[in-house]
């Protein structure tokens, strides 16, 4: 069995901003936590503080993003905060927040990702296991697929395949430590195009979003600066770690072909009954 040492943070940090679907002003504060504490979302505005545990088996929706629920402790949109505490190996911390959604802070997960290196990364006594893989894990639905491989080490490959005339195919390969996540998949922002943006409205979505905190296509342009050519299956790889963080550690090649949250959630419940 492989394992590693748990890490947690060095000290409470706290950023405020507005969720990317609600638009909802909120204080997120990452908090130290202890050994086996896991990683655990805080309703601060709400009585008794409810808590939700960034586990697989509390994922009530995948439209648009992740929604994790317990009780009367719901939040939503988490993957990209997930993400970042994923690929710089935070185990234990507890997130509070005064709203549902985290802040979209950049559009990606690179303001956590920092908020974490800012806290410092405490090294705890005692070891977690890391999931290895004996056999191939996947989930298809229709063209569209993701599977875990057995691997050394973290791996994602990606592919989009996309009719809009600036896009077409891109395929990302990377294999993930804090260092190559930070550089290469922390920055990469959500995707979206100009004729989604009445529907997103009426269901509710993409209040909080913007032309510097997402990626904005119209029929035949790009509306925002991109960070990468290739910035959609960065993010896409960025949202696969955020949801397969909720079966913990693990070493794989994940491949997806035109993935998605449902898709990320499934595997991850596949992988979950591995443990």
């Amino acid at each position: 069995m492989l394992e590693r040492n748990q890490n947690t943070i060095g000290t409470s940090i706290s950023f405020c901003g507005n969720g990317l679907h609600s638009g909802l002003p909120v204080k997120l504060t990452l908090c130290p936590a202890p050994i086996d504490r896991g990683i655990v979302f805080r309703r601060t505005d709400l009585d008794g503080s409810p808590e939700v545990e960034a586990k697989s088996k509390f994922i009530t929706n995948t439209l648009r993003a992740t929604t994790l629920e317990k009780g009367n402790a719901k939040v939503f949109t988490v993957e990209h905060l997930l993400s970042a505490l994923f690929a710089l190996h935070i185990d234990n911390c507890i997130i509070e927040m005064d709203s549902p959604e985290p802040p979209v802070a950049d559009g990606g997960a690179l303001t956590f990702a920092q908020m974490i290196n800012d806290a410092g990364i405490v090294k705890q006594e005692k070891n977690i296991s890391i999931l290895t893989l004996s056999t191939v894990e996947s989930v298809y639905d229709g063209n569209k697929f993701i599977a875990a491989l057995p691997y050394d080490g973290l791996r994602i490959t990606f592919t989009s395949i996309n009719n809009h005339p600036l896009l077409g195919t891109q395929m990302k390969d990377i294999i993930i430590n804090p260092e190559s996540y930070v550089k290469e998949i922390a920055p990469a922002r959500t995707i979206g195009f100009t004729w989604e943006l009445d529907a997103l409205r009426k269901m509710s979505l993409g209040k909080g979003g913007t032309l510097d905190n997402a990626v904005v296509y119209s029929e035949t342009e790009c509306l925002s600066k991109l960070k990468f050519p290739d910035e959609l299956v960065r993010h896409k790889i960025l949202d696969i770690l955020g949801d397969i963080s909720l079966v913990g550690p693990i070493h794989a090649h994940i491949i997806s072909v035109l993935g998605s949250h449902k898709l990320n959630a499934a595997l991850s419940g596949k992988l979950q009954l591995l443990k």
